[in-house]
């Protein structure tokens, strides 16, 4: 990818991220970020960045949401050795279990922090957007749990092969609405409910799922979700008495990935590796590997990588992982590599599925596509350092991924 910094330059915006003033005033992170929305949007952004800085620094809400993570999540989550992975890629493999969160992702801490902050701003009902159906999931018991009605946009090829999401979501009482315009996966819907937002954005909160979006988003889904690393962090210390050598996790829109790298990013012996998807290949159209093979563009509220072409039109995309499905990424992801805190790489579809593959047998545990992404690009760092400590983020299970499952893996043993 084109270098898009000079050292000097990208040691001070590094600098300056480290030391918390990122995003601006602005909502800028050094170059990315920022507020693209309709002139009608303006003021229920501005509204919600009030919200945030008054609200998440509260100790009642705080306390609130605390006892809500404890009490129904289900956190602190397990920081889990693994055994049989350790011995097979010779180094001490540990796994962040956001698995064993309540609605089986990491996507509960987010949605359940943004629905009490939607109860303090007024709000009368809910929209969200979801891919992978995890943050649909996570929205429409967020929503059942606090009494407020949610909408759930998903494109309808998601809603295909993601089928077991789609019938949890209206278990809980969520009104799931399939789209079909677009390219009818997560950039489809989440114009539709911006489109829902910006006709009625006093009496609704959009719940947006990642660290995308127009400011504050980013911001506001990186605190929440940076309760994964903090854990995680302070797990590592307890049970091993230092910090790992390397930390793993997948990026398609960016919240977990944020959310597990951000207590690390002053910590300068911690390697941190995100893994995009890299579909069936490099070629435009083929994958979803937005920071590998990207350019800064424009795309729904922000200026971040985008995938385009060469006229600055945004592609369709392809993964095997409908939550990674996205041509965009969270500005401060873009930030973190231009300035190479984090280093990011692409695995490809097969890869995926077979790591998936070999963490079911040697583990038992079922890891979710997006996460089978992030123990590709371990187990490839593993085999160059030898004995290193790692942790993946295991960011959810794959029991909504049996559709796809069963057409590729299980295909012929059933």
């Amino acid at each position: 990818m084109q270098r898009l910094f000079e050292m000097g330059e990208a040691s001070a915006l590094l600098k300056r991220e480290v030391a918390g003033e990122f995003p601006d005033a602005r909502g800028r992170f050094g170059p990315y970020g920022g507020r693209y929305v309709p002139e009608t949007l303006v003021p229920a952004l501005d509204r919600l960045e009030a919200g945030v800085h008054r609200w998440l620094d509260d100790p009642e809400f705080i306390a609130e949401l605390d006892a809500q993570l404890s009490e129904w999540v289900g956190r602190p989550t397990a920081l889990s050795y693994a055994p049989t992975l350790s011995a097979r890629w010779g180094a001490k493999v540990y796994l962040k279990r956001e698995d064993l969160a309540h609605t089986g992702a990491h996507k509960i801490n987010n949605a359940i922090g943004q629905a009490l902050l939607a109860q303090r701003l007024g709000a009368k009902r809910i929209v969200a957007e979801t891919g992978a159906g995890q943050h649909g999931v996570a929205s429409a018991a967020a929503c059942a749990r606090l009494g407020l009605p949610c909408t759930v946009y998903m494109g309808a090829i998601d809603c295909e092969r993601q089928a077991p999401n789609v019938g949890r979501m209206k278990l809980l009482g969520a009104t799931v609405v399939p789209v079909t315009g677009g390219d009818q996966t997560l950039r489809a819907a989440i114009d539709e409910a911006l489109r829902d937002w910006v006709a009625d954005p006093n009496g609704t909160y959009y719940l947006l799922g990642s660290a995308v979006g127009p400011h504050p988003y980013p911001l506001l889904v990186r605190r929440l979700q940076s309760v994964i690393g903090r854990e995680a962090r302070a797990q590592m210390i307890r049970q091993t008495g230092g910090l790992p050598d390397a930390v793993f996790a997948c990026v398609g829109g960016g919240s977990n990935s944020i959310g597990m790298f951000h207590p690390f990013i002053g910590d300068e012996s911690v390697r941190l590796i995100g893994l995009e998807a890299g579909g069936r290949g490099p070629a435009l159209g083929d994958n979803s590997a937005t920071l590998t093979m990207g350019r800064p563009g424009v795309l729904q509220g922000c200026y971040s990588m985008l995938l385009q072409d060469a006229d600055g039109q945004i592609q369709e995309t392809h993964s095997i992982s409908a939550g990674l499905d996205y041509p965009g990424v969270g500005p401060e992801h873009s930030l973190l590599m231009s300035t190479g805190r984090v280093q990011y790489e692409y695995v490809t579809d097969d890869e995926a599925l077979e790591s998936l593959s070999e963490c079911c047998a040697a583990e038992g545990i079922i890891p979710a596509i997006e996460t089978a992404h992030a123990f590709t690009g371990a187990r490839k760092w593993a085999a160059q350092h030898p004995g290193a400590t790692l942790v993946i983020c295991l960011s959810g299970r794959g029991d909504k991924d049996m559709p796809t499952l069963q057409r590729t893996l299980l295909k012929g043993k059933l």
